[in-house]
């Protein structure tokens, strides 16, 4: 009887390729890290106003000091200091907002799947809907309803997109469920609920992983454009996209105020695809095959 597949290392990387993964998960970490202990690694208070101290450069540029390395804001507010604890901002909302999207659409997801019919019908259709209206004025309609908030962020981005979920679940339960372990455990009177848990979700989790990993920069760039247009964290809590709005307005003669936040959020989503495709190309037994050939 053939067993659910289970997540394995390939034994086979090469040094490039174990590389390519461990680089950006270690620089990941790294800022993961630094937004944790945001408390410890933050020379000041994000929120201290030193009016004596505006508008100071970063210390690679003439006027800037090593008391602030990356320069201050128009009310003399540390960056640096800023942008460790905007990390917290845009790490949680995005990882708390794809652990909402990814239980819900697989939940969803397996039960359309396994049952099809009606139920699978009744659950697309509803996600056909969703998927008709654009996911930023859905956004937008929420947040406008509930009151802006990194809270009612979460909670927009987890109702906007479980739809993804789902229908990448059922296309991998409609493949698995026809396959003779299914059948096997049917006729040994395996219920329902032990069916979807000990057999159907091991073979999606390698894909909805992947899938988790690149939507993760999605919702940091989702959570930063909300911010930036005032519909997400609100000021004075420190976000990457709150704090690129309010120095936009001085980007001609303090460009780091906007460009440094909005240059953590870049980084920081590249270094999370970089490490999802890397997931992708490893995880993913049809590249496999495709490599084999």
């Amino acid at each position: 009887m053939e067993e659910p597949r289970a997540i394995e290392v390939p034994s086979n990387w090469s040094l490039s390729g174990r590389w390519r993964l461990i680089l950006p998960a270690a620089l990941l970490a790294l800022i993961v890290g630094a937004a944790c202990f945001a408390s410890v690694v933050a020379p000041y208070d994000p929120y201290a106003q030193d009016l004596t101290a505006r508008l100071l450069p970063p210390v690679w540029q003439s006027g800037g000091t090593v008391q602030h390395l990356l320069g201050t804001d128009d009310l003399g507010r540390d960056v640096l200091s800023r942008i460790l604890y905007g990390a917290q901002v845009s790490l949680s909302v995005g990882v708390l907002a794809v652990i909402c999207r990814l239980v819900s659409g697989v939940l969803i997801g397996l039960v359309a799947g396994y049952y099809g019919g009606p139920v699978r019908t009744f659950l697309m259709r509803l996600g056909d809907i969703q998927l008709a209206l654009p996911a930023l004025v859905l956004a937008i309609g929420i947040i406008a309803a509930l009151g802006p908030s990194a809270r009612n962020v979460v909670i927009v981005l987890a109702v906007a997109g479980w739809v993804l979920y789902a229908r990448l679940v059922v296309s991998q339960v409609l493949i698995v469920r026809h396959q003779d372990f299914i059948a096997s455990a049917k006729l040994l009177g395996a219920s329902d609920i032990r069916i979807l848990w000990k057999h159907l979700l091991p073979n999606v989790v390698p894909t909805v992983i992947v899938f988790a990993s690149l939507d993760l920069g999605l919702m940091m760039l989702t959570e930063g454009s909300l911010s930036f247009i005032g519909l997400g964290v609100q000021p004075p809590q420190p976000s990457w996209g709150g704090m690129a709005a309010e120095g936009r307005a001085l980007i001609g003669t303090a460009w780091w105020i906007a460009t440094l936040p909005g240059a953590a959020l870049v980084l920081t989503v590249a270094l999370v695809n970089i490490l999802g495709e890397q997931l992708r190309d490893h995880l993913d037994p049809r590249l496999d095959a495709t490599r084999s050939h």
